[in-house]
């Protein structure tokens, strides 16, 4: 739990980002009784009349010098550059710098387990919010999915347990957050468009893990070297898990059971066969999963009934349709390298990707050995397109598409009669849609009017 003695009251605060955690943010900060202003480069906000009715004044279409240089508290939206220039003025009067995570914390009242890492975190958070649930404890799911931590304050009791996905860009502003388990994932190149560098990544994501103490856990991936480094000499008590298996001591797979090995034996928690999601790096989210779960309390029989019907989030590795013998598949989630990696390498062969849109960062050609072993053709789309083409067309086919619908109509093309059009684009959405989802949903849409076609066709074609 956080600082109760934590007060607002009278303060001025700006809140810079009107985004979905921004919002929340200023509306927790205009009830605990500070003069909130919520400060947005966009010209309108569709929560903008709700949020002056609730007290808070909206500085639209820029940010002020003068407003940050006056404010006692400033409180960041993920994404939010903390060395923006005008910052500098609020500093030198002693205002802190704080994000909407560490504001929210400061008043959470009972214990968090948080979740980051670069692939993963939402399915993982998730299914340990499941765990809690069907073990009967009063559970809120949150923070970088779902409700902002801001949202959940209000809720928030000494018994209820916050299950948050934190990203890199919500632990590099945490100044006090102590989550009492903290899981980190997994570490690849990712979001190097706005961290300096992979090691500014890297200690963004380790500090998840600055504040506990030895009475908290962290949960670390031991086939992971750099989060087993960054995790080494850390005041929490680490509990590894493996998927490799390759650990004397912590949470593997064991033959048909996830298991927790101690120096005494192994204690089996989860039936491989109650795991419904595709993919051995979702396998690897479950591992951590019931590790996480495990610690906090839940029984074997609780975790193993969270999993049962649970086939995974939208846009992670989402089946999105069947058209004669290929399938299509929706990981519009792996918007970096690594985890569009993950996503090929979850098929045998056949892969048909599409791969492409703002590209993040990272090196593309890692992508080159699992095409090689997996794909048949490779799409690409986006402003990235020219990358793709260099980096990967001396290893598969690779087709330019102007559109998702082209997109969707090459791939099918390239993908027959037996092979799978994955959207594994390992770039970020914005050149083209709104967010992830936003290009998911149009891909789902797009696969949906191609079997309506073909369907059409095949139905007017005489036998």
């Amino acid at each position: 739990m956080g600082d109760s003695g934590f007060s607002v009251r009278g303060r001025r605060v700006v809140v810079v980002g009107a985004a979905r955690s921004g919002i929340a943010a200023a509306e927790l900060l205009a009830k605990r009784g500070a003069a909130v202003t919520l400060t947005e480069m966009r010209d309108a906000v569709d929560a903008a009349p709700a949020l002056r009715a609730a007290g808070v004044a909206l500085e639209l279409g820029g940010h002020r010098p003068e407003t940050l240089a006056a404010a006692d508290l400033v409180v960041l939206s993920p994404g939010v550059p903390t060395d923006l220039p005008m910052l500098d003025a609020a500093r030198r009067r002693g205002a802190e710098v704080i994000g909407e995570l560490e504001l929210a914390w400061r008043w959470i009242r009972g214990p968090v387990i948080a979740v980051t890492g670069t692939k993963g975190k939402s399915t993982t958070t998730t299914l340990v919010g499941r765990m809690l649930e069907e073990a009967g404890r009063d559970v809120l799911v949150g923070g970088n999915i779902g409700v902002p931590l801001s949202g959940q304050v209000d809720r928030s009791t000494a018994d209820t347990v916050h299950v948050v996905e934190a990203s890199s860009f919500q632990l590099e502003t945490t100044a006090t957050f102590r989550p009492w388990i903290a899981v980190w994932l997994n570490f690849a190149d990712d979001h190097l468009d706005r961290h300096p560098d992979v090691r500014a990544y890297a200690a963004a994501k380790a500090r998840i893990f600055a504040n506990q103490t030895a009475d908290d856990w962290a949960v670390v991936n031991a086939d992971d070297p750099v989060v087993m480094a960054r995790s080494g000499g850390i005041a929490a008590r680490r509990a590894a898990f493996a998927l490799s298996g390759r650990i004397a001591e912590g949470f593997v797979v064991d033959g048909e059971w996830i298991v927790r090995r101690t120096a005494t034996g192994a204690d089996r928690l989860v039936p491989v066969a109650a795991v419904e999601l595709r993919g051995r790096h979702m396998l690897a989210d479950v591992l951590a999963a019931t590790a996480a779960a495990s610690l906090a309390g839940c029984a074997p029989a609780a975790m193993t009934g969270a999993l049962r019907g649970f086939r995974g989030l939208a846009h992670v590795m989402e089946p999105a349709g069947e058209i004669g013998g290929v399938r299509f598949v929706n990981d519009s989630k792996a918007t970096n390298v690594e985890a569009a990696r993950r996503s090929i390498e979850s098929f045998p062969r056949g892969v048909v990707a599409i791969v492409g849109g703002r590209f993040k960062g990272g090196d593309l050609g890692e992508l080159r050995e699992v095409l090689a072993a997996h794909g048949r053709a490779v799409i690409a789309i986006g402003e990235a397109a020219p990358l793709v083409r260099r980096s990967l067309g001396d290893v598969v086919p690779v087709v330019d598409a102007g559109s998702m619908r082209e997109a969707v109509e090459r791939g099918y093309e390239a993908a027959a009669p037996d092979g799978v059009v994955l959207l594994a684009p390992a770039c970020a959405s914005f050149d083209w849609f709104r967010d992830y989802a936003e290009r998911g949903d149009v891909f789902k849409a797009e696969v949906a009017r191609l079997k309506r076609a073909t369907e059409h066709r095949d139905t007017e074609t005489p036998s």
